[in-house]
């Protein structure tokens, strides 16, 4: 007899929001990999010990590319880590496929065009308009959440 699938993955609301998710998590490692690639060509370690093996303890300072690198990937765990729980919860709540899969790709497009603008400094207002459109979703599953759970408060 063959083993059926957890019931959490016959949720094609899931489904979806497991793809998105995985797609942003993927995103913020290639950020943290090229926040390291930056550092290693402009010779800006954090650390005493990264700057000696890279050339001498001159090297242990600040470099405003690297510091728009970390601030990029600082955002995106200040944002991105609130839609993994929205939207592990917002899933749990039977909405529309079709609607559900609306709030993970604007939520997704959003954040991918927010990085892109910060890193390549983009002109103002590219970055506000993604990080903007990628909140709608957010305060919508926010919403619907505490709509559903209202009576059990």
């Amino acid at each position: 007899r063959a083993a059926r699938p957890p019931k959490m993955m016959e949720n094609k609301v899931f489904l979806s929001f497991t793809f998105y998710s995985t797609i942003l998590i993927l995103k913020m490692y290639v950020v943290a990999i090229i926040t390291g690639q930056v550092r290693l060509r402009k010779k800006a370690f954090a650390n005493p010990e990264d700057a000696l093996r890279n050339g001498g303890l001159q090297f242990c300072r600040e470099d405003p590319d690297v510091e728009r690198c970390r601030r990029a990937h600082h955002n995106d765990m200040e944002n991105i880590f609130p839609f993994l729980f929205l939207g592990a919860i917002y899933s749990l709540l039977d909405p529309s496929p079709t609607v559900a899969r609306i709030h993970f790709l604007i939520f997704s497009v959003g954040r991918i065009i927010h990085t892109i603008a910060y890193l390549l400094q983009l002109r103002a207002p590219t970055r506000s308009v993604a990080y903007g459109v990628a909140q709608l979703p957010c305060f919508s599953m926010a919403l619907q959440i505490l709509l559903a759970t209202t009576p059990y408060w």
